[in-house]
């Protein structure tokens, strides 16, 4: 799940011109306590090496909690004139966190990620790369995880420290409670000044870059086992889904398998042929309602039952995973309307999360209204 989401944000930081790069995992401690809000806010989760190669370290090094120390020390040898502006880098990888209670896929001690950092001539260059990204992040969570977002600026107490000002993507899950799914800030020239990032200008006078810096995290996943999954396990919208059609063989005698799996192999082919992924369960000593639970609790769209009856019938049945009823299709127009489905299926679980994201959305203007909610809820 996600290599799909990993795949599907790569190319679109692509289309709007950002490149991949790569920074050192370990940060020298001095380059974090350069911005002084950064470090206060980060100090209670780094980790800290002293010791490498049996010998105490000259210099302390954090590992990675986040990179805009390490790249603004680089983009200060990088970036010379207006002309190398905008600067705009994205990076993939894992960050640690000393995090005193984890979530699994929320809030753990280490996560996988990524991250967006650019540098810009002006603050409104800044500023609409900033708005940009937060509307990148909001159209992937809508149009491809079916979770829909509200967009806004976090409080001061809450921004990145070292921000002048954070955004975020919040989504609400299905127990009522909300997920900041993720976030965009505007830098300022906070991290040009710590760093001595400068930049002739047109001018020809020297001045601070504005930067950005951007992030999802792997808490995507846990958004949408909580946006779409039920007590059975795992619902994943079919763009997102690794296996989108699992194809189960029924059958009870041995001379009834060869007959079964042929079908069920030329069936498999035939949805392969529409762009789906399709695994054809023959695992030996297994019944069909183990392998049933097998699918489901893994969140495949679709399930294709076969078995000699229906292979005398000339059809299937099929399930999709957010429904409880199965249906018959004929065998010819299964793919057609598998590939059909999962355009449905994407469809109709977007829907059901905005319906409950706006049914459980009240606009207040009023702080004694406000307050009055607040006292019923």
């Amino acid at each position: 799940v996600w290599e799909k989401i990993q795949r599907a944000l790569d190319d679109m930081f692509k289309a709007t011109g950002h490149q991949n790069a790569y920074f050192p995992l370990l940060i020298p401690e001095s380059f974090i306590k350069r911005e002084a809000e950064h470090v206060e806010g980060f100090s209670p989760e780094l980790a800290v090496v002293t010791i490498a190669g049996g010998k105490q370290l000259e210099e302390n090094y954090v590992i990675r909690p986040t990179s805009e120390t390490i790249i603004g020390h680089f983009f200060s040898r990088w970036i010379e004139s207006w002309r190398d502006l905008p600067l705009l880098i994205n990076q993939w990888a894992n960050v640690m966190r000393w995090e005193l209670r984890t979530r699994l896929f929320l809030r753990t001690g280490e996560f996988l990620w990524q991250e967006g950092h650019t540098a810009h001539a002006s603050h409104e260059e800044a500023l609409e790369e900033t708005l940009r990204m937060l509307d990148l992040y909001a159209e992937f969570a809508e149009g491809w995880m079916a979770m829909p977002v509200i967009r806004g600026v976090k409080t001061e107490s809450e921004k990145f420290a070292g921000a002048e000002r954070s955004y975020c993507i919040e989504a609400m899950m299905q127990n009522g409670l909300a997920l900041q799914a993720g976030t965009s800030h505007d830098l300022g020239q906070n991290f040009g000044k710590a760093f001595d990032v400068k930049f002739q200008n047109t001018e020809k006078q020297l001045e601070y870059v504005w930067q950005t810096s951007w992030g999802v995290s792997t808490r995507l996943i846990g958004g949408l086992v909580m946006s779409h999954s039920d007590d059975n396990g795992l619902v994943l919208p079919p763009r997102l889904a690794p296996i989108h059609v699992a194809v189960v063989p029924i059958y009870r005698k041995a001379h009834e398998q060869a007959q079964v799996y042929e079908a069920a192999d030329r069936l498999a082919g035939e949805i392969r042929a529409r762009g789906l992924t399709v695994e054809v369960d023959k695992r030996e000593g297994y019944k069909p309602g183990f392998k049933y639970f097998h699918w489901e609790q893994r969140g495949v769209p679709v399930r294709v039952e076969i078995g000699p009856r229906d292979i005398a019938a000339n059809q299937v049945m099929i399930k999709r995973r957010d429904g409880e009823q199965k249906q018959a299709v004929p065998m010819a127009e299964l793919a057609a309307t598998l590939e059909a489905l999962m355009e449905t299926m994407q469809a109709d679980l977007l829907q059901r999360a905005r319906q409950r994201l706006e049914g459980n959305t009240v606009v207040i203007d009023d702080m004694d209204e406000f307050v009055g909610l607040m006292a019923v809820s």
